[in-house]
């Protein structure tokens, strides 16, 4: 660093001439002083020896709700205090969204909160949060800044209860010679947060935002998921409403949970049913064909999800067999099953399958409803009304019972539907149970004539 004898003017390389007063052979150089307290590269957790796991106090029952229903529900439950969540999508998915409101909310029952920010100033925090927050809460705080070391004295000024790092690929710490986003400027930093949210004195719950690549993964080393608590995905088009928050990593939890979203104007809104959502509402409770219903699961809550498809001659010498939400396997193997088992000539037309809002068809329970509406598609005719599938398919065309059919028959009922089909060696008995045991049944008995 080279410094103005004249009037103190820096400058990180040498100048003939200072730029701010003019005067020659003025810059002399000198060492940079860095006001920054001392930090060492990976600190140390410090032991206080062992002990008996069943005598350590778990913090099980200091989880704190939100009061955002389907963001509690992929955490397992609510917050918890020494727990350490970072949070990836695409740019523009509303991540940053998402953890303001849930901060403010945070912030309106006591907590105090830190939103940092590394690639925002706070005046635009606060423009978005005038537009998505109707009262902002006076335990709120927010620091515009990308020194990390910066944002933990604040911490420990302000004693807050909850901190949120945005984002993790934009803040350094001074005394490591690298770029922001290297990896280690990222690993240290992620250390430096887990020994302050961890802190048995002074537990805290840090909320990370991560950057995605292109590839749609999260940014930065593999080793930066294996060191956090719970990783967040949260997922949707930029041109569609829908948003789904899904966890591939949750110690606190089960990782198969998703929270459904809605994005408007005012920000991420709940979708507390989303069976409902997912079915698409006709005039007049009309049915067209191509359409057929399941009940997938994800993570503990069953869905009522609508499958589209579409069956058109094809001119082509291979007919194509298109699905955004299918695995293309899966979907060979059930048109496969259709045409010899089913006995419906399939050699000569295009398949395409998808469903409403986006959801994949990870679920085996969906495999009878994707088989139904290509068949109700290919014939031009409807699926009788208030019909729903839950059964899984077997290459001999056989109907399997598939994981938690009692639960997803509940939720049928809960919905209305008066025609369940389901396989026939299943125990239960009721009148809107419809027990079969091959397609072929099936395809005769759910069509409209």
């Amino acid at each position: 660093m080279y410094k103005c004898s004249e009037c103190g003017y820096t400058s990180p390389g040498f100048l003939g001439k200072c730029p701010e007063c003019g005067a020659w052979g003025s810059m002399e150089e000198t060492k940079e002083e860095k006001k920054t307290k001392s930090v060492s590269k990976t600190e140390i957790f410090k032991s206080k020896g062992s002990k008996p796991l069943k005598d350590v106090e778990a913090l099980e029952d200091e989880r704190i709700l939100t009061g955002v229903s389907e963001f509690d529900r992929v955490m397992g439950g609510g917050v918890l205090k020494d727990s350490l969540t970072i949070l990836t999508a695409r740019p523009g998915a509303g991540k940053s969204t998402l953890l303001l409101q849930v901060s403010n909310i945070l912030a309106s029952k006591g907590k105090k909160v830190l939103y940092a920010s590394g690639e925002e100033s706070a005046s635009q925090i606060r423009q978005r949060a005038k537009r998505i927050v109707e009262n902002i809460s006076d335990n709120l705080f927010v620091i515009s800044t990308n020194n990390l070391v910066d944002v933990l004295d604040e911490v420990e000024s302000l004693d807050c209860d909850f901190v949120i790092v945005d984002s993790i690929q934009t803040f350094i710490i001074p005394n490591i010679e690298s770029r922001a986003g290297s990896p280690t400027q990222i690993m240290e930093s992620i250390h430096m947060l887990m020994n302050m949210a961890k802190n048995e004195s002074r537990p805290r719950a840090v909320f990370i935002v991560g950057q995605m690549t292109k590839e749609d993964s999260l940014a930065g080393v593999r080793s930066l998921e294996h060191a956090v608590d719970t990783v967040l995905l949260l997922s949707g088009e930029t041109y569609e409403e829908l948003r789904i928050l899904s966890t591939t990593k949750n110690r606190y939890g089960s990782t198969g949970e998703m929270g459904f979203f809605k994005m408007d104007e005012k920000g991420l809104t709940s979708i507390d049913n989303p069976s409902e959502y997912f079915m698409t509402e006709r005039e007049n409770g009309r049915n067209v064909p191509g359409s057929a219903l399941s009940v997938t699961r994800e993570g503990t809550r069953p869905i009522i999800l609508e499958v589209e498809s579409l069956v058109s001659k094809s001119f082509m010498p291979y007919p194509s067999r298109v699905s955004e939400h299918l695995r293309k396997e899966q979907l060979f193997t059930l048109i496969s099953i259709l045409e010899e088992r089913g006995e419906v000539p399939m050699m000569d037309k295009n398949v395409v399958v998808k469903t409403t809002g986006g959801i994949k068809l990870q679920d085996t329970a969906s495999n009878l409803s994707v088989i139904v509406s290509i068949y109700s598609s290919l014939v031009g005719k409807p699926v009788k009304a208030s019909s729903v599938f839950i059964a899984d398919v077997g290459l001999t065309g056989e109907l399997k019972v598939c994981p938690s059919i009692d639960v997803r028959i509940s939720e049928a009922r809960r919905m209305g539907f008066k025609h369940i089909y389901v396989p026939k060696n299943i125990k239960q008995e009721s009148k809107d149970l419809v027990k079969l045991n091959h397609i072929m049944e099936v395809l005769k008995h759910s069509i409209e004539e």
